[in-house]
């Protein structure tokens, strides 16, 4: 834990202190921003309240009394529920708004790690208790410039890969054909080839299992690629031989042998729209230095798939915060699932990934990934324009 900078983040806030608080391993965030051992044997209730300004204080169980001994600041210890909520009343003496990881009606669910009884208690003490999510952003999801470039260089193998990837399925058509986890077997191999690493997938949709925006195709369940087919694959990955390397995140659409479909081509033109409606909203504001909280592109894509009648099929969130890890704990682009008011903030990596899908027939969702900075956002890859044709 950098305690500078975490001061400097609260008194830039305008908040009395940040208080941890976890009892087995609840909060992950935690652990992460303090740096402790996430695989600690915690069985009884720790705190950690960083003031504003001033030293640190610690309250743990007489049981487990070295948890935070990593830790700058004073420690105190108990051992009933009774004496622990006294000591942790007295060390909060003089602070009245603090931060937690608490999200109000739990808008913001990603936070939301402090049960509601403890933020009770808290509140019984007089506390104020506010949302740490714009803190956590801060310290979880901004990026250095050796991650930004960890993120360039997987952008730069997935974008070639996924080039790859539509010649060979062109050229197994042309052959004994193929199905979509043969497909997916290959970009899975392309990806270790190139040292990148993945979670679960990626992914090759074929027609109606395009319309499903979380479908993963199975031995048993793959479809044939063939003349005619519609596609979409989804591709992620990052460094394998760097824990702090970013992921690149993409999906694109296309068509086999033969044109798109007046339909198909509409639902593409109304999520490139949306994507690119996003995109400038989130550019327009970094260039002119001013803030932009994580609902409002997501608002502004909407209403371009709305206003061309395809509302009812925009089932999903229009981005995810990138980190480490590839849903990350900055602000997602979310008026929809949740209403993120967190703010997007300079050296942060998200996507921009409308959607529509239409059930049984096929789905359109086009992925690319932002970078911001201090100064600016750019989309990081290629940015699909039209229907890939094979």
């Amino acid at each position: 834990m950098d305690l500078d900078k975490v001061q400097s983040a609260l008194q830039d806030a305008s908040l009395d202190g940040w208080l941890f608080y976890d009892h087995h391993g609840r909060d992950p965030l935690a652990y992460r921003i303090l740096g402790l051992d996430p695989k600690a044997h915690v069985t009884r209730r720790w705190w950690y309240f960083v003031p504003a300004k001033g030293e640190p204080r610690k309250l743990v169980h007489r049981i487990e009394s070295g948890r935070l001994d990593s830790l700058p600041g004073e420690k105190q210890a108990y051992s009933t529920w009774q004496e622990m909520e006294a000591v942790l009343q007295a060390m909060l003496a003089g602070a009245t708004r603090i931060a937690m990881q608490y999200s109000p009606r739990n808008a913001v669910m990603y936070v939301g790690m402090v049960d509601a009884g403890t933020v009770e208690m808290l509140s019984g003490f007089d506390k104020t208790i506010v949302s740490s999510a714009d803190l956590v952003s801060r310290f979880e999801a901004v990026l250095t410039k050796s991650q930004v470039a960890s993120h360039y260089m997987a952008q730069k193998k997935v974008d070639a890969i996924l080039e790859e990837v539509w010649r060979e399925i062109g050229s197994r058509l042309r052959g004994e054909g193929t199905d979509e986890f043969a497909m997916v077997t290959w970009l899975q191999n392309a990806l270790q080839r190139e040292g990148l690493v993945w979670e679960h997938g990626p992914n090759v949709s074929v027609g109606p299992n395009a319309a499903d925006s979380h479908y993963e195709p199975s031995p048993e369940s793959a479809r044939r690629i063939e003349r005619g087919s519609f596609l979409l694959i989804d591709i992620w990955g990052k460094l394998a031989n760097d824990p702090d390397a970013v992921w690149y995140d993409i999906t694109w659409t296309g068509v086999v042998d033969r044109a798109p479909a007046e339909e198909e081509q509409r639902v593409f033109e109304a999520v490139r729209d949306a994507r690119d409606a996003a995109i400038s909203l989130v550019e327009s504001r970094f260039q002119a230095g001013q803030p932009i909280a994580g609902w409002e592109p997501d608002r502004v894509a909407r209403e371009v798939i709305t206003s061309r009648g395809f509302g009812d099929w925009f089932t999903h969130r229009t981005g995810h915060n990138i980190g480490t890890e590839l849903h990350g704990a900055g602000a997602h682009l979310d008026d929809f699932e949740t209403h993120d008011e967190r703010q997007i903030l300079p050296m942060t990596c998200f996507s921009v990934e409308p959607g529509i899908y239409l059930p049984g027939r096929f789905g359109v969702r086009l992925e690319v990934d932002m970078i911001t900075t201090d100064h600016g956002a750019a989309v990081t890859g290629k940015v699909q324009r039209e229907l890939v044709r094979l």
